[in-house]
């Protein structure tokens, strides 16, 4: 069974003992958190879409680590102009396991 769900302003298709890479979460490591934003349920020959979203469908994770991101390079150039802006970026990222994808009436 799979579903699709949103969660800072991305979609991400999860599957059960999946590992994922997702925005930042306000959660310690180990906690639990719950994704109630599924967009859709697919597997075992059924897909239920949501209008825009699947009722009653939840997906629950725990998290595994608080983490920032590769470094991204930002560089400004203005050709002939001697005007050259060199920044980097880390993106905060939270590291959760799928553990159950639960959708009533399934």
């Amino acid at each position: 069974m799979y579903a699709v769900i949103r969660t800072g302003g991305k979609q991400y298709r999860v599957a059960r003992d999946q590992v994922l890479f997702v925005e930042k979460l306000e959660a310690e490591p180990g906690s639990t958190v719950e994704f109630d934003e599924v967009l859709m349920v697919g597997g075992d020959g059924e897909v239920r879409i949501g209008r825009p979203l699947v009722e009653g469908a939840k997906v629950r994770a725990t998290v595994l680590d608080q983490i920032r991101g590769p470094k991204i390079v930002v560089f400004k150039l203005k050709r002939r102009k001697n005007y050259r802006r060199k920044k980097g970026h880390r993106q905060y990222q939270t590291v959760v396991r799928i553990a159950d994808i639960e959708v009533p009436g399934a």
